[in-house]
């Protein structure tokens, strides 16, 4: 593994595959570490020949720790969210993607198939709203658009 400069988020990150391939970041939800993308998946998207990014968020892992930042109050992000505000949070998932365009930066990467998990997908929408220039593709698993006028599936 190795570990961005902090600009101003130190992003630890692991790289799979040959650096000439069509490169994939993956981005992974709410506290899961970089790890938490299966090993065997991430082996053969590489062998398969892609070059494969996989990255702690700010907060997870080993990438940069907000210490001494209180963690937002859920009841009050709630609350916010339903009334159509902004939930109070010392930062963003806007944020966030700007880290993993960060990354993409340090590792000389123009662009990308950006992939992510949950919140990560949420993280890969903010990035294909935010910089669309830097994804080559997007694929949202189990995330949602985070808008509330946004309809929810229908359960059975």
């Amino acid at each position: 593994m190795a570990r961005t400069p902090a600009n101003p988020i130190a992003i630890e990150y692991e790289t799979l595959g040959e650096p000439s391939a069509s490169p994939v970041l993956l981005i992974m939800g709410l506290g899961g570490q970089l790890i938490h993308w299966d090993e065997a998946f991430c082996k053969l998207l590489a062998d398969l020949g892609r070059y494969v990014i996989r990255f702690d968020n700010r907060d997870a892992g080993l990438s940069t720790k907000l210490d001494g930042v209180p963690a937002p109050d859920t009841r009050q992000s709630v609350l916010a969210r339903l009334e159509g505000r902004s939930p109070p949070a010392p930062y963003t998932l806007d944020d966030m993607a700007d880290d993993a365009v960060r990354l993409l930066d340090w590792l000389g990467i123009a662009k990308a198939h950006v992939v992510g998990t949950s919140m990560g997908g949420m993280i890969a929408q903010c990035m294909a709203i935010q910089h669309p220039s830097r994804l080559l593709s997007l694929i949202s698993i189990m995330a949602d658009a985070g808008e509330p006028a946004v309809p929810k599936p229908e359960g059975k």
